[in-house]
């Protein structure tokens, strides 16, 4: 179910009973009063209110989305809404293009009193209001869309951090394989290099969700599948290489027992050291500790692997839409943005087939 958009501050969580301190000499605050003088005001539910919750009822039901983006969604909105009941504004009809583009201003210098964003920050929030008046539109709320011809600023092109075969093929081989948390941390690092999952997949992963060995070839590790869930909660099978289904194995018959042991029964297929599920801190902090082993002096992160599946994938031939449904990207454009990163590919490409490349 979809929290709706309240207009009131959060009631304040009232602290435990203890012993009364000394006097200062000074006259004791109570935590009432105290809180009353930092949190705002509260002002009445408007129909700006109402309206934006049956959208976030709308993105969360209708449109399936993820529940951290319908956060983000609720958090955007959220603050449009102060707005807008800063300028006077009661109901959707009433707001207009000068009330969005002012906003938008407001997010980049604070001045209708939250923090100042960066560009991508802003962006973000942009998409969530045009979605908005978008819907209000659709459904008859608003008779037009004030925020159509409004656009989010535009970051400058940040391209994917890839790293190369030898440095990712050091970091893998630097994970010890000699005890049960070695043999996870080799197991994850493989299969992160392997499907080019996103952290947040290699941790939701169960046990179930893998399937090491085909059927009626019990004996033989692989090819083997996995089944991952993207954003949206979109599935996706996804091949898993022998190396990765070779350390997977291993760890599953001789690591993870020893872990699971010590928890409560989990079906996670990657467990920390208590027996639960691994944490995305936790599995950052296993890729920093082998690349450290490596004397990999670059900044590595958890997607830097994602990013150089991709990419290791491009320049080995493979389609960019073949990329694509490997790393579970919606749109094709957003993989395509890997394609400007293999610029050294292209040139050694050109040098060989151009008549006139070289002299």
């Amino acid at each position: 179910m979809v929290e709706p958009l309240t207009a009131e501050p959060p009631a304040p969580v009232q602290p435990p009973a203890t012993a009364t301190p000394p006097s200062s000499g000074k006259a004791a605050v109570s935590p009432e009063r105290a809180t009353a003088r930092t949190q705002p005001p509260a002002r009445p539910q408007t129909a700006i209110d109402r309206a934006m919750t049956d959208y976030l009822q709308h993105m969360g039901v209708e449109r399936g989305l993820a529940a951290n983006t319908l956060s983000a969604y609720r958090r955007d909105l959220a603050r449009y809404a102060r707005f807008l009941a800063r300028t006077g504004r009661q109901r959707p009809a009433e707001v207009t293009r000068h009330d969005v583009t002012g906003f938008v201003q407001a997010l980049s210098d604070g001045s209708d009193g939250g923090s100042a964003l960066g560009i991508r920050s802003a962006a973000r929030t942009v998409v969530a209001v045009r979605g908005l008046h978008k819907f209000w539109a659709l459904e008859g709320v608003t008779p037009t869309d004030p925020a159509s011809d409004v656009h989010p600023p535009m970051p400058g092109k940040r391209l994917p951090k890839a790293i190369s075969i030898d440095e990712v093929t050091r970091i893998l081989e630097a994970a010890g394989t000699d005890t049960a948390t070695g043999l996870r941390d080799r197991a994850l690092l493989e299969f992160l290099y392997s499907t080019g999952a996103r952290i947040s997949e290699a941790v939701g992963l169960d046990v179930d969700d893998i399937s090491l060995h085909p059927a009626g070839e019990a004996e033989v590790p692989g090819p083997a599948i996995v089944r991952l869930f993207g954003k949206g909660s979109k599935e996706r099978l996804v091949p898993l290489g022998s190396f990765g289904a070779r350390a997977l194995d291993a760890y599953l018959v001789r690591g993870r027992p020893l872990l699971a042991a010590k928890g409560k029964g989990t079906p996670a297929l990657f467990l920390n050291a208590r027996g639960g599920r691994i944490s995305r801190q936790s599995a950052w902090t296993i890729l920093k500790t082998a690349a450290e082993k490596a004397n990999i002096t670059k900044d590595v992160s958890p997607h830097t692997l994602r990013h150089s599946f991709a990419t290791h994938l491009l320049e080995g031939g493979a389609d960019v839409r073949v990329v694509q449904e490997l790393l579970g990207h919606a749109s094709v454009t957003t993989t395509q943005v890997y394609t400007l990163v293999t610029a050294d590919t292209l040139r050694e490409i050109y040098a060989a087939a151009h008549p006139r490349a070289l002299g």
